[in-house]
């Protein structure tokens, strides 16, 4: 019995200790103690090996013992199993900053870090043009002429862009810029997502690109210079960095620039000669000035010995002598401006380069910087603004749409992918909005920003998917009565272009913040590459603390014991508190990884990507909890929670499920399989109650789906109809049809009207006559009927009307 007790004592006592990290010292006295009282009461073996276990402790845990004995082999080792860091690759991961996302990887997040971020909401004028301006462009949109007819936005929205400063949000006031906050400029293309191909035009002069890249590291000159004239849209940047052989490798470049110089109006000048092919470049038709990124030799060593000297970027003026600019690419489903740039032989002064030649080579640094902002910014405010177009759009549609007597909203089927869509919608919009106040607080979020990317992206995916099959016909149809099917149809640009999702999800996710995020790691490597023994001995063991502390976290609260305290109503608290145990258990497997695969662990892209796929959800859901914490929750709101929570938990469990199941060490698979998941799997797929009552709200008029909408251009004000208003507007009158329906409907089924009344307007004019209907509700319904059908109708054409070379028709009613 004696040996028992202290078998209990001790492992409670050790995991008490690993979960709080308390160091090599109580582990030493505990142990020691506990061996103590074995040897005197009794239980003499327990007590030798704990007093082995307590010596053990005290070499490997005290450091002045380890230092001498134990670190220079581990250091040795390490440095032969280490992974190699290229010097692209330590660029990539020394950019941007570790925030939340540092917190996650910790094991142990402290939410009182990420509730720091203080949300002070928008300037007066953020707000005003975001209802103002915003409205107007977006009224100026109609998918199918720009599209189909114009291949470009109307001339009179290029204006009102370039005089409003649409192109200049990023650029400072004293610039001539807005000097918008991120959280504005992610709202202003939330709103403008309306239109994919408005969106792409505003979102890429304000993303990555000659306006954020002078801003950060141009000389003043040139800031002098160009900002300005980008600001009001005398100038049309873009940016030149992929190319044929240069996509998601883009440090692959094969486009150069050699020093030389050149005799210009008979004087002598030193600049650089420029040989390129770039494709895939957004704005790239009508750019007046372009970025260009090329990699630059010096063979003559006209400015120093080194002879490679790197990445560099440069602005070339569009009329630049030997640049050929100004075709087109066809992008699919959208024809946003888009083509290739190619350059032999061009010749620019040294001025041209982006920051001048203090700045020649830091070409990748800058790029990578950049896109830790620009890349939370652009795409992922797009995707989270057409996923919630498409849910005001398919909640509307869904209440209006008739079958079988009832609205298609109220049948299950329907329900279960329109609910889907609100958690998305609910989901992006406060992981965008969230990060995007950090970075007003002064982060640059690296691993969030591809998290964003493409985590928003497979949303925006699926919503559309989501939203196209509600539809049906009205979808499928294309013409300028079809709101949906062009941005369905533009939805793969998305996916691809800023780091291609597939290359995001299974090399940069984890790949990055395996390194850039864990408390350890990048000091570890540091200490290896200075040789610096002292620096990896307490790199190392506070390393190997936390791998303990985490398995002891994640296995107690993987039991239900030891619950953390979070800054949460009781709404929240629940997922606050499991995400602590999920965080636990993924930096557990994610130093597992490591440590088994070693540098093997970068070929094992699915291994990574699961990885990758546990911290998105857990970042996404952490967005979420904030989100409801600070803002102002209405009526139905929770029920969206729980299901938004619900499912993003239950993603990161069926990761960590596929994690386990392809571990290439099954022994080790098993012993973390029974850490981090003691009791099994706690998530299952949202509730059908859940989806039952968010299908109902976000397909009436309620506050939901109000909330839901907010920045969204909801008013039919613009000069092109709005679909997403003329859905509102049937939306508040939708009671008092509905029981009109019914009337009518219930008359028809007891034969009160004759049977050959089979259209709904035929029928209501049959009831009027029976005196089941008022004059007033009558008159109430022809306008509303003829409204749903409007908005049901679907466009047809000439026969001819789709052929380009009209000769080539043929006529199959010749004869």
């Amino acid at each position: 019995m004696l040996t028992l007790i202290l078998l209990i004592l001790t492992i409670v006592g050790l995991l008490a200790i690993m979960r709080r990290e308390a160091g090599a010292v109580p582990a030493l006295v505990m142990l020691g103690g506990l061996g103590l009282v074995g040897l005197l009461l009794g239980s003499p073996v327990l007590g030798v090996l704990l007093l082995i276990g307590a010596v053990a402790v005290a070499v490997a845990g005290l450091p002045t013992l380890r230092i001498r004995w134990i670190t220079p082999r581990l250091f040795a080792m390490f440095k032969r199993v280490s992974p190699k860091v290229s010097d692209t690759e330590r660029t990539a991961l020394e950019a941007g900053t570790v925030a939340w996302d540092g917190d996650l990887f910790s094991g142990r997040p402290d939410w009182s870090r990420l509730l720091a971020y203080h949300d002070d909401g928008l300037s007066d004028e953020e707000r005003a043009f975001l209802d103002h301006q915003c409205s107007v462009a977006a009224g100026m949109c109609n998918a199918w002429e720009i599209a189909k007819e114009r291949a470009d936005l109307p001339e009179e929205l290029w204006q009102y862009l370039k005089q409003e400063g649409f192109f200049g949000m990023i650029i400072p006031k004293e610039y001539g810029g807005l000097g918008f906050s991120a959280k504005a400029q992610s709202l202003v293309l939330q709103k403008l997502s309306i239109s994919e191909m408005l969106m792409v035009t505003v979102g890429v002069p304000n993303s990555l690109g000659p306006g954020e890249l002078l801003l950060k590291y141009g000389t003043q000159a040139q800031k002098d210079h160009y900002l300005p004239r980008l600001a009001d849209g005398r100038e049309i940047p873009c940016f030149g960095l992929t190319g044929p052989r240069a996509g998601s490798d883009a440090t692959s470049l094969p486009d150069t620039g050699v020093v030389c110089k050149q005799m210009i109006d008979g004087e002598e000048v030193l600049g650089l000669r420029l040989n390129f092919e770039k494709r895939w470049i957004t704005l790239a038709p009508i750019a007046t000035v372009v970025g260009l990124a090329f990699r630059l030799f010096d063979p003559d060593h006209l400015l120093g010995e080194e002879e490679d000297r790197g990445i560099t970027l440069a602005l070339v003026p569009r009329n630049t002598q030997g640049m050929e600019i100004g075709r087109r690419h066809h992008p699919i489903g959208s024809p946003f401006l888009n083509g290739p740039i190619r350059g032999k032989d061009v010749f620019v002064p040294l001025d041209t380069i982006i920051g001048g030649t203090e700045m020649i080579g830091q070409g990748w640094r800058m790029l990578v910087e950049c896109l830790s902002i620009g890349r939370c910014i652009t795409l992922p405010s797009g995707a989270s603004g057409t996923t919630r177009y498409a849910l005001g759009w398919t909640g509307g549609f869904a209440r209006i749409r008739r079958q079988f007597n009832v609205p298609v909203a109220e049948m299950e089927g329907v329900q279960e992918p329109l609910a889907r869509m609100a958690a998305l919608g609910y989901i992006a919009k406060a992981a965008v909005y969230q990060t995007a106040n950090t970075i007003d607080r002064g982060e640059k979020p690296a691993v969030p920003s591809a998290i964003l990317k493409s985590q928003l992206t497979e949303f925006q995916r699926l919503a559309l998917s989501d939203a196209m099959d509600i539809h049906g016909g009205k979808a499928v149809t294309l013409g300028p009565r079809n709101y949906l099917g062009i941005g369905y149809s533009a939805n793969p640009v998305s996916i691809t272009v800023e780091g291609a999702n597939i290359m995001t999800r299974n090399l940069m996710i984890f790949g990055q913040g395996a390194i850039r995020c864990h408390p350890f790691v990048l000091k570890e490597l540091a200490a290896s590459d200075s040789n610096d023994l002292e620096a990896f001995d307490r790199a190392f063991f506070g390393h190997a603390a936390l791998v303990f502390g985490n398995a002891a976290r994640a296995f107690t609260m993987g039991l239900g014991i030891g619950k953390p305290s979070v800054p949460f109503d009781e709404v929240a608290a629940p997922y606050a508190r499991d995400m602590a145990r999920l965080s636990a258990g993924f930096s557990l497997c994610a130093d597992a990884a490591m440590a088994s695969l070693g540098a093997a662990l970068k070929q094992r892209e699915m291994i990574s990507a699961r990885l990758g796929d546990v911290l998105s959800n857990l970042y996404l859901a952490s967005m979420v909890l904030k989100e409801w914490h600070e803002g102002d929750r209405v009526e139905g709101e929770a029920a969206l929670l729980h299901y938004s929570c619900t499912h993003l938990l239950q993603r990161a469990e069926q990761a960590f499920d596929e994690l386990f199941d392809n571990l290439p060490n099954r022994a080790l698979a098993g012993v973390l399989r029974a850490m981090v998941m003691p009791l099994g799997r706690r998530w299952k797929r949202p509730a059908d109650r859940l989806t039952r009552e968010i299908a109902q709200a976000v397909s009436r008029d309620t506050a939901l789906r109000t909330k839901l909408l907010d920045g969204a251009w909801t008013a039919n004000d613009g000069a092109q109809d709005n679909p997403l208003a003329r859905y509102n507007a049937l939306l508040t009158e939708y009671d008092r049809a509905e029981a009109l329906y019914r009337t009518v409907n219930k008359a028809y089924a007891k034969g009160e009207l004759p049977r050959q009344a089979l259209h709904p307007e035929v029928r209501l004019e049959a009831a009027l006559e029976k005196g089941l209907v008022s004059e007033e509700d009558a008159e109430f319904m022809r306008r509303f009927e003829a409204e749903v059908l409007e908005l049901l109708s679907v466009d047809d054409f000439e026969y001819d009307a789709f052929a380009m070379d009209k000769s080539k028709v043929l006529r199959h009613d010749a004869a």
